[in-house]
C-alpha cells in the first residue's frame, strides 16, 4: 500500500516538473496538466480505498477532469487556429 503511496507522489512530481520545464507549448502543458490530474486521481482512489469508503466521489472527480480537459483542448484549438501553432512567445496577451 506505501508503495502506491509513493508511485502517485512520484507521478505528481514528475507532472509539476514537466509543467515547469516544457512551459513554451500549450499542448505539452496541458498533457502535464492531464497527468497531474491522473496522479491526483490514483492517490484519491488508493486512500478511499484504504479507508473502505464508496467511490461515488473519484467518479465525480473524473468527470470535472475530463470536463477540465475539453475545455483546455477547446482553447488550444481556437488559439492554433487565430494564430497557427501553440507558442505562447507568438502572440501577445493584450491584444
Amino acid at each position: 500500500m506505501l508503495m502506491y503511496k509513493f508511485i502517485g507522489l512520484f507521478m505528481f512530481i514528475s507532472g509539476l516538473l514537466v509543467f515547469s520545464m516544457k512551459r513554451k507549448h500549450l499542448l505539452l502543458m496541458l498533457l502535464s496538466l492531464e497527468f497531474i490530474v491522473l496522479s491526483i486521481y490514483l492517490i484519491l482512489f488508493i486512500y478511499l480505498s484504504f479507508l473502505g469508503e464508496e467511490y461515488f466521489f473519484s467518479m465525480v472527480f473524473l468527470t470535472f477532469s475530463v470536463c477540465e480537459g475539453v475545455l483546455g483542448l477547446s482553447i488550444l484549438v481556437s488559439l492554433i487556429r487565430s494564430h497557427g501553432n501553440d507558442y505562447f512567445q507568438s502572440f501577445s496577451l493584450l491584444w
